[in-house]
């Protein structure tokens, strides 16, 4: 099966995806969605612990930003065949951190106004890591080049749910295409195509981490059931935080694989 051919079978699948939300009927945010098992006050802060956690992702955001744009880490450097491959990872770093201040805004006081400020910088830090895999798996400019496209896209489903829930008509439809979907796309591309980098299985466990969270989303109650110490959200918080954690690792011990270099070296070393 030919490259070509693959990528063929991704875009059908991706717009056979968008018609499917968009025939399907709209799925309105539950006003249940708000409810979280743990709603301690601690130093004055509302539902702390669903507040405070999100501290890990300010951390690791800051980190992978510190790593890529600090002009003496060689291994910085060597984690990417052209300058511009650190684009959708920067883009993904400075919205994990800035998921840190959206999900608390919104826990401190859990309702669809505050909710856009969380899902906002999660769409696109999700669309920035699917940009991120199209450098890596098809081409080291294919997701570079598709940025600005995906970013728009990823905010614009967030911003088509804001606009539906205020006209009494939510759909959460695109927005569940958007996170759900483009994860899965991340998965193909690794099974349809080979990484240029070594590490290239990392992103599976960074995934795989991420999974764990949503199950600790949905087990929000019986995990605070068990000793009333935290709940499943804030272990999301903490999973999903360590699975940015995961792709920094991968950058900071990755190396190009033989022939990636031969194939940037004739591409402009400069940034967009």
């Amino acid at each position: 099966m030919s490259n070509k051919f693959k990528l063929w079978i991704l875009a059908i699948l991706s717009v056979g995806m968008l018609l499917l939300a968009a025939i399907v009927p709209p799925i309105p945010q539950p006003p249940s969605y708000h409810h979280f098992a743990d709603s301690r006050d601690c130093f004055g802060i509302p539902n702390c612990f669903n507040v405070i956690s999100n501290l890990a992702f300010l951390f690791v955001g800051v980190a992978g930003l510190v790593f890529l744009l600090s002009s003496r880490s060689s291994l910085a450097a060597k984690a990417f065949t052209l300058p511009s491959e650190r684009w959708p990872f920067v883009i993904l770093f400075l919205n994990v951190a800035l998921v840190c201040f959206g999900s608390a805004y919104y826990h401190l006081a859990p309702a669809n106004d505050r909710l856009i400020w969380d899902r906002l910088p999660i769409a696109i830090g999700i669309m920035a890591l699917l940009a991120a895999t199209l450098n890596d798996r098809v081409g080291p400019k294919a997701g570079t080049r598709l940025l600005p496209v995906l970013i728009a896209i990823g905010a614009g489903t967030v911003l088509n749910w804001y606009w539906s829930e205020q006209r009494g008509a939510g759909n959460l439809n695109f927005y569940v295409v958007v996170q759900f979907y483009s994860l899965l796309v991340i998965i193909l591309l690794g099974v349809f195509f080979r990484s240029r980098y070594t590490r290239g299985g990392d992103i599976y466990a960074a995934l795989g981490f991420y999974a764990l969270g949503k199950v600790a989303e949905f087990a929000d109650r019986p995990i605070y059931a068990l000793g009333h110490a935290i709940s499943g959200h804030s272990v999301k918080h903490l999973l999903a935080a360590c699975a940015i954690y995961w792709i920094l690792r991968m950058l900071r011990k990755r190396e190009p694989l033989q022939g990636t270099m031969e194939e940037a070296a004739p591409c402009s070393s400069g940034l967009p």
